[in-house]
């Protein structure tokens, strides 16, 4: 059972305020080990209040950022869950059949309106329970699992003073069957999965934004020959979703697939489809020993989705991987071990345009003195890019050029350091620039502490902003699409300490201060498809002007032929600064009380240009939420 106190800043003026928001839950858990060697877990109304925040990111992109899993119900047995693992030195993209922080996930839908004055919505899906079958037995891998959310709601306030509510997440079954059989003392395994979702969609505003079903299936292999020297392994999968003909609309038009590409002739959005399917394949040889390699191939076509209980964040393509190296492992005068790899990346789209070529060479080498550095080179041409335009025509991306240099003191020592270098530049003049350093002290058995400050700065000549219609844009499909130089700095420091004071008392402490500042300046629109020419307004063609309020007015043809639009203006300083302690005592075997507290504080301003002192000082001038937790797991033993 668990008792949750949330102390958030707000306004006396806001009717769903509550200062003190208190919210008592009691749930419990099973872990029952049957005689065949598997084990059944499962969770009735879960907290996972005591799990590590998530850090900090600023995403200006059209995807989804990935967070890993912390919570422990879904982290116990998580490898028996693991489909598609290809062995391969080297691959193109990467995805997860299995995404397990879909379940509890934040509410999909927001609070529809223009009117809408104050809103208080739950931040996670309430998880009613789930139940997990998983462990191996007679050469067989198990792992099942089925979980049920529930249906979330959120209140609002219109401008008007009426009081409503609307469902933001319905109810929602999560289920997964993963098995594996071995043969051979272990040279050959074939498996397969098989993932459902499905939600309840009776509200009118759900069905049309949410698909209410959603299949996986697949099969996976793993074979080894020549002392396991070499490995073919693959996978091939299938899956499908349904929904009502406006939520499969939604699905095509999303940053997944851009079935809208005005010039991809091989697809176009069906607004009257109440399904969408699609398939994912990879293959791969590999060959290990001292000159290894690897020959991979991959294929995700465009109707592929299995982001409701996995995560993908693009389909439509097909990609071959070579990669070849060496690596030895006899110590010599300077090295125990060193390892070079080199590897070429080619991907198409399903309309057989080149949209990846890529070549990157890997050296990595740990010192007689068990110190360890890595250099990674990476060239890339001129290349068209499918995605640049957010659902528009194929555009041209200058090519670049990058090196990653990193080293890693000896980790058996109580004092570690590491630090990593980064830098890319490509032909139109853009640049990232990144450093990161990582000291952690480990003075006894009993304390460990670590802090982590990384500095980025980049200068981005393509960053996409809008997408204007205009009949007059006849070379762009009678769309303008808005782009704008960007310089962004990022500072952020992740502080941890792990202290045990005994063995049934210890305390853990997260801190992460964490400060963005982006400048958009040359506001600009392609001039035409497969080019990275870009006509800025105000010197290349038509007017630009800003208001005192920060909204930009651009007239594209300075003659009023043209539509004249607004942008708003998109610089920003973001602070945050998040963390929590959580103090575990285990009073008895199995049976442990945590107490916890978090607090985040954040803010934003419109100022664009990075300032250490300000934006350090305007951190601790936010008003914090603070969350406090107290946590009781009690042991009952059969």
């Amino acid at each position: 059972m668990s008792t949750k106190l949330t102390r958030a800043p707000g306004s006396g003026s806001n009717p769903l305020y509550r200062r003190n928001d208190a919210e008592p839950s009691i749930g419990g858990d099973i872990d029952y080990g049957l005689p065949s060697g598997l084990t059944l877990t499962a969770t009735v109304n879960p907290d996972f209040g005591q799990v590590e925040v998530d850090p900090a990111v600023v995403n200006l992109t059209a995807f989804e950022t990935f967070f890993p899993e912390k919570r422990p119900f879904f982290l116990s047995g998580a490898d028996l869950f693991q489909f598609g693992q290809t062995q391969t030195n080297a691959s193109y993209n990467s995805q997860i059949f299995y995404y397990s922080r879909r379940i509890g996930r934040t509410p999909e839908l927001a609070v529809p309106g223009q009117d809408v004055a104050y809103v208080h919505a739950p931040d996670a899906s309430t998880i009613l329970g789930a139940v997990k079958l998983s462990g191996r037995t007679h050469g067989w891998t198990v792992g099942l699992m089925d979980g049920l959310t529930a249906d979330e709601t959120a209140r609002y306030v219109t401008t008007a003073g009426t009081h409503g509510t609307t469902t933001v997440e319905p109810l929602t079954n999560y289920g997964v069957a993963r098995v594996q059989r071995q043969f051979d003392d272990g040279n050959t395994a074939i498996g397969g999965i098989l993932t459902a979702t499905n939600r309840d969609v009776a509200d009118t505003a759900v069905r049309d934004a949410l698909r209410s079903r959603a299949l996986l299936g697949g099969v996976d292999f793993d074979h080894s020959w020549n002392s396991r020297n070499w490995i073919a392994s693959g996978y091939v999968t299938a899956s499908r979703v349904d929904g009502s003909r406006e939520s499969i609309t939604r699905t095509q038009l999303s940053s997944t697939h851009y079935y809208q590409r005005p010039d991809a002739a091989y697809l176009g959005v069906d607004s009257t489809r109440t399904s969408l399917s699609g398939h994912m394949a990879e293959f791969a040889v590999e060959k290990r020993g001292k000159w290894f390699g690897s020959l991979d191939y991959k294929e995700v076509s465009p109707g592929f989705e299995i982001n409701d209980v996995g995560f993908l964040s693009r389909a439509d393509y097909r990609s071959i991987v070579p990669a070849l190296g060496y690596q030895s492992n006899d110590p010599g005068r300077i090295f125990r071990s060193y390892s070079i790899t080199g590897a070429s990346f080619y991907a198409w789209d399903f309309g057989n345009t080149m949209i990846r070529q890529s070549n990157t060479v890997v050296m990595n080498g740990t010192w007689n003195n068990l110190w360890t550095a890595g250099l990674q080179a990476t060239y890339a041409p001129d290349q068209l890019h499918d995605d640049l335009t957010r659902g528009g025509p194929l555009a041209m991306i200058p090519g670049l050029w990058s090196l990653d240099a990193s080293v890693n003191s000896d980790s058996r020592k109580p004092f570690i350091a590491s630090g990593e270098l980064q830098y890319q530049h490509d032909a139109a003049g853009g640049f990232a620039k990144a450093a990161n350093v990582s000291l952690e002290a480990r003075p006894n058995s009993v304390i460990d502490f670590s802090f982590g400050p990384t500095l980025s700065v980049t200068n981005s000549s393509n960053q996409y902003v809008e997408t204007v219609s205009d009949p007059l844009a006849v070379l762009t499909y009678g769309k303008r699409y808005v782009f704008s130089n960007l310089h962004q700095t990022t500072l952020s420091l992740d502080t941890r300490l792990n202290w045990t004071f005994t063995t049934n008392l210890s305390l853990q402490i997260y801190a992460q201060p964490f400060i963005a500042a982006g400048k958009f300046t040359s506001f600009k629109e392609l001039q035409a498809p497969r080019t990275r020419i870009f006509d800025v307004y105000g010197s290349d063609r038509g007017t630009i002007a800003r208001d005192g309020n920060g909204t930009y007015t651009i007239d594209p043809d300075a003659n009023g032929s043209a539509h004249s639009f607004q942008v708003s203006d998109p610089d920003f300083n973001m602070r945050s600064l998040l963390g929590d302690a959580v103090m575990r005592w285990e009073y008895r075997p199995g049976s442990t009380i945590f107490f916890v507290w978090q607090q985040l504080r954040s803010g934003t301003a419109p100022i664009g240009d990075f300032g250490f002192n300000r934006d350090v000082s305007a951190i601790f001038h936010e008003q914090p939420t603070n969350i406090f937790l107290i946590k009781a797991t009690f042991w009952l033993a059969r």
